[in-house]
């Protein structure tokens, strides 16, 4: 770790690597005790970005140059595109700097291995910003399942209504398979994740369908480079076909389907459309005892719980209304998430997220994306080497 001669303060210094849609959740580390202190992005106009969220800051061009400032870190914040995240994490992990990655962990099972691999070798502490494991939907849903209240485990669907995806995913880089990959990667990787863990097993097999059905053929594009989401979104935007300033190359599917097999033997189905109307995810966790659904996803919604034969029964047996999860993005996830961060790279210990289970869903979802594309051959999955899996398991001791 580099060293300044600056007088030691109990704040938890970090740097933000890219200052685009997410950097703002890095403001969370002030509630756990911490600062940030610096940040990186290439481009000039981010500038006035830093000193809006974070202050008068140093802000570098590269990691390299913060790398050589000599500025104190105890720990990064990565959000750069997903693309560039693995160049981005090795080269702060070999320089020994703990990492916050934004989810998806990266945009191929080769890289996300390469992290962890990384993390691995040099004992540097790996974290990914898997909120919604965080968030009380999620925590509920999970809870009720490790009660035992609808049996073992069996089946997961899960569709995910992306009513906004035209203007988050198909206006830059998101939309082109060379930089995003698929969506079931920027959008999956949350829902495959939640899937695997409320299942208690990653996928080992998968197989999709899918398609670029609605965005591809949208005439209006532009080259939105010179603009960021927040200059492009309206609820206005609306149907679909009528959106405007596309980006230029769009290759990635706007619906796609998978089916997955885990290590136990539970089925689970993803689906996610881009172009529906509204905005939200529906879980139905399926046991050998009873079933469960959400209907939202945040506080004003509810968990039902069908624990008996019946018939039609539109709120099942058992409500559970979606508890507040307080401030901050997410349903108050995204603060949750960084103070555990934080937490892990001061003391130690068990976390929530876990490396290994983000690797697992970007394989699922590379997986998935590769069965769609050839004709929906089945893809299996990769397993970790044993040494590696079991470092994670650990808590990554310091090596």
């Amino acid at each position: 770790m580099t060293v300044e001669n600056a007088v030691e303060t109990p704040d938890f210094r970090v740097a933000v690597i890219g200052v685009g849609a997410r950097a703002g959740i890095a403001r969370h580390v002030e509630a756990a005790g911490g600062r940030v202190v610096a940040a990186v992005d290439p481009d000039e106009r981010s500038r006035e970005r830093v000193v809006r969220l974070f202050g008068d800051i140093p802000v570098f061009s590269t990691v390299t140059e913060l790398l050589a400032s000599g500025t104190r870190l105890e720990g990064t914040f990565i959000t750069t595109p997903d693309f560039t995240h693995a160049d981005v994490a090795v080269e702060l992990l070999e320089a020994g700097i703990a990492t916050y990655i934004e989810k998806p962990l990266a945009t191929s099972i080769e890289d996300a291995d390469r992290i962890l691999e990384t993390g691995f070798r040099t004992g540097t502490k790996v974290y990914v910003g898997h909120n919604m494991r965080h968030m009380q939907v999620v925590k509920m849903m999970k809870d009720i399942v490790d009660r035992g209240e609808i049996g073992e485990v069996k089946a997961i669907w899960c569709r995910h209504f992306v009513g906004h995806g035209g203007d988050y995913y198909f206006k830059d880089w998101h939309a082109e398979r060379d930089r995003a990959m698929s969506l079931l990667l920027q959008k999956g990787a949350h829902d495959i994740d939640v899937m695997h863990w409320i299942g208690g097993s990653p996928t080992r097999s998968v197989v999709g369908m899918g398609d670029l059905a609605v965005y591809g053929a949208v005439d209006s594009r532009r080259d939105n480079s010179d603009r960021r989401m927040g200059d492009w979104f309206s609820m206005a935007n609306w149907p679909p076909a009528a959106q405007q300033d596309l980006n230029p190359v769009i290759d990635v599917e706007d619906i796609s389907m998978i089916l997955m097999r885990t290590d136990s033997g539970v089925l689970m189905s993803y689906q996610q459309c881009h172009f529906t109307p509204d905005y939200w995810r529906n879980y139905t966790v399926i046991g050998t005892e009873g079933r469960l659904e959400n209907f939202g996803d945040e506080s004003g919604g509810e968990i039902r719980l069908w624990s008996a034969r019946s018939d039609y029964l539109e709120n099942g047996h058992v409500r559970f209304p979606i508890e507040d999860g307080g401030e901050g993005g997410h349903g108050g996830a995204d603060p949750l998430t960084v103070a555990e961060f934080v937490r892990f790279v001061r003391d130690g210990g068990a976390t929530r997220t876990s490396p290994v289970a983000a690797r697992d869903a970007v394989a699922a979802g590379v997986g998935g994306a590769l069965s769609i594309r050839s004709g929906s051959r089945p893809f299996e999955i990769p397993r970790l080497p044993e040494d590696v899996l079991e470092h994670y398991a650990a808590h990554q001791p310091a090596r």
